[in-house]
């Protein structure tokens, strides 16, 4: 399917099924070897990474634990700027390897948000896991040592990704035309 339709827009075919799989099973990869032996703790940001981080998952390596978190800082197709905390911590990350796992970082400014509150947790490490990453609209400077696809400042749906909670269910990325 080349074209989609969701609610009032059309989206056409931007990353295929096929190539991300290829992709998470890279990154997957590489965070097994960078993390071997360290037990990291998996921290996937609602709704949108839930099914990345569910083939992240499932191709990882290495023993590990995930939790979720869910901000909100979109409505329709805008970013409000207002990053707001839904879902919170449910267990203690003091000492741990934490790996962030996040559907898209657009601007920057939720991710940045973010480790600055898990920061004052005082884990070992934080390190960024990111499906797609929008490197012409980042505010701020983020490391981001895994990341899928480097993609454009469009609006996508697809594989999580919604606009205004539909869409999601698409295995593939689609561009809105």
């Amino acid at each position: 399917m080349h074209t989609v339709q969701v609610l009032d827009k059309t989206f056409g075919l931007s990353i295929s099924a096929d190539a991300i799989r290829e992709r998470v099973e890279a990154v997957a990869a590489k965070v097994s070897a960078d993390m071997a032996g360290k037990n990291p703790l998996f921290v996937a940001v609602l709704n949108g990474s839930f099914i990345f981080a569910a083939d992240l998952l499932r191709a990882v390596t290495i023993p590990c634990e995930i939790n979720f978190l869910r901000y909100a800082s979109y409505e329709g197709m805008q970013s409000t700027g207002e990053v707001r905390q839904l879902l919170g911590l449910t267990q203690d990350i003091t000492g741990r390897h934490v790996v962030i796992v996040e559907d898209i970082i657009d601007s920057g400014l939720t991710m940045q948000h973010l480790v600055a509150e898990l920061e004052q947790h005082h884990p070992e490490s934080i390190s960024i896991c990111t499906l797609l990453v929008k490197p012409g609209n980042m505010k701020v400077t983020l490391d981001i040592p895994y990341c899928c696809f480097r993609i454009p400042n469009d609006f996508i749906v697809g594989y999580g990704l919604d606009y205004d909670g539909y869409g999601r269910n698409s295995p593939a990325i689609y561009t809105v035309q």
